[in-house]
């Protein structure tokens, strides 16, 4: 089915009235309509949240289309479903800090790990960016390689729709381990490989934006490719980003998909919202 609506969760607190704000702004974006979800334990009790969410979205953007659906039941599950058929999913997050704020499980975390469709996380302690579809700040598109095309179109999009700048991050690193005992001093033929290695990682990010700057010449893009760990080097960069795009690398775990550490790292400490675009497990 062709994707048709922006879904947002709420309930009722200031981290998801700030998603809805995204949600809204995004759905202006994209042409196309907002779907708010509640997931309540009573039917019953959704109906003043969901109200004051109509009201705020139709005080914002008077023309935007916008549906309700409450629901009985877990919420990350109905947004799952919700979302099975949107352009996109938008979910807060409080975003706790250190190790507590890894093992909780949240919606957005369990969100990260199974949704089929991109999704949009908004942290609580985010600075609020302005409501309208206007120009903003710039797009930041991280790459971990050759393989996030799918995270490379939806950044080229996500930029041409909000009138921005892209910056395209790809960051590698080298681990040679030296025999016990011994400091990791390069040899000649070690720093061959790293020279090659070098050669082929600053490579990355133009092979992977070249098809694109011919279908978004209206976006001006900027790559960079930087020897450094990868959740350092673009937490650093979401400091002058209105939202960071990367693909959601997962693998297999006991207990279902698993998202990767430079992901969990992004929905945990980015400086703004960030959007996953799912490649499945690896």
């Amino acid at each position: 089915m062709t994707a048709r609506h922006v879904v947002v969760g709420v309930d009722g607190s200031v981290v998801a009235v700030r998603a809805l704000d995204e949600a809204a702004a995004e759905a202006v974006r994209l042409g196309t309509d907002l779907e708010i979800v509640f997931a309540v334990t009573d039917i019953d009790e959704a109906g003043p949240t969901l109200k004051s969410a109509v009201e705020r979205v139709r005080e914002r953007h008077p023309g935007l289309p916008v549906s309700i659906v409450p629901v009985v039941g877990d919420a990350a599950e109905a947004l799952l479903r919700r979302g099975r058929v949107a352009a996109l999913t938008v979910v807060g997050s409080r975003g706790l800090p250190g190790f507590a704020g890894l093992v909780l499980g949240s919606v957005s975390l369990r969100l990260a790990a199974r949704t089929l469709s991109p999704l949009l996380v908004v942290r609580g302690d985010q600075v609020s960016r302005p409501d309208g579809p206007g120009p903003g700040g710039e797009v930041l598109l991280g790459i971990e390689s050759d393989n996030d095309t799918d995270a490379a179109a939806y950044a080229f999009a996500e930029a041409a729709r909000r009138g921005s700048p892209l910056r395209v991050l790809h960051a590698w690193t080298y681990r040679h381990l030296a025999p016990v005992g011994l400091a990791p001093v390069p040899t000649r033929r070690v720093q061959d490989d790293i020279d090659r290695r070098s050669q082929n990682e600053t490579a990355v990010p133009e092979r992977v934006v070249t098809s694109l700057r011919d279908q978004y010449p209206e976006v001006p893009v900027r790559t960079r490719a930087v020897r450094s760990g990868a959740a350092h080097a673009l937490l650093e960069a979401t400091g002058n980003a209105a939202v960071i795009v990367v693909a959601a690398h997962r693998r297999r775990g006991r207990l279902g998909p698993q998202l990767g550490p430079v992901t969990t790292a992004l929905l945990h400490h980015a400086r703004c919202p960030v959007i996953l675009v799912p490649m499945g497990p690896e």
